[in-house]
């Protein structure tokens, strides 16, 4: 069964400078239905003016996976850890008893685009981590790329929960196929473009819900860029 979260049903608040969609519950929005799906709680679209970011706040046992779409993110947090985050970048960090850390736009002149994961871990208290690798688009077209599992294989960033997540960049009329366990999830977040999953359309920032399937059929009518989630 598929089925589809559309991107205008999401939570929106535009801050000046944070313009932000939630498609599960999160802060302000509240939404019963879609309080995650399996063990992925967040997943936050946000567009963060030139200049600015999210001054240093606090996270603990949460594994949250940042993706940038478009433009450069500059990060710090208390492990020591500082870096900057583009297009093609995967980081994650484990919050595990607790990490505080800060996200800045890292330009002056141009906006960052990115999705913000959250994933619950599967046991509480874990010790902070961090890591970030670098995925070519290369790498990404044409093909699901794995980019985080829990066992770190095929050079993914390793995330502490029975997921995995997968990426794709798709050229205008190419389609991929993916082979799932119908004992399993899925979620197939559409990042840019839009596509067709088993002939379902989906825009961008749509949400795919994929329930009981063994194959799925993504192909992309225009060129589009797609998460897939592979959850227990």
């Amino acid at each position: 069964m598929i089925t589809v979260r559309r991107s205008h049903e999401r939570g929106h608040f535009d801050h000046g400078w944070l313009n932000t969609y939630h498609t599960f519950s999160f802060d302000q929005y509240y939404d019963a239905r879609y309080m995650g799906f399996r063990n992925l709680r967040v997943i936050n679209e946000d567009f963060v003016a030139p200049g600015r970011g999210f001054p240093k706040h606090g996270h603990r046992d949460m594994e949250i996976i940042t993706y940038i779409l478009e433009g450069a993110l500059k990060h710090e947090d208390s492990m020591g850890n500082g870096s900057v985050i583009r297009p093609g970048d995967v980081q994650r960090m484990t919050a595990g008893t607790g990490v505080r850390h800060s996200e800045q736009n890292a330009s002056d002149q141009e906006r960052v685009h990115l999705l913000q994961i959250w994933i619950l871990p599967n046991t509480v208290g874990l010790d902070p981590g961090y890591e970030q690798k670098a995925f070519s688009a290369d790498e990404r077209r044409g093909q699901l790329r794995l980019i985080a599992s829990e066992d770190g294989r095929e050079g993914s960033v390793r995330v502490h929960q029975d997921v995995s997540l997968l990426a794709s960049i798709l050229p205008a009329g190419q389609e991929i196929e993916h082979t799932t366990d119908p004992r399993r999830y899925a979620w197939i977040q559409v990042a840019r473009g839009s596509v067709e999953v088993n002939g379902e359309k989906a825009d961008q920032g749509d949400g795919v819900v994929v329930v009981g399937e063994s194959n799925l059929a993504i192909r992309a009518p225009e060129d589009a860029e797609v998460l897939l989630f592979d959850l227990a």
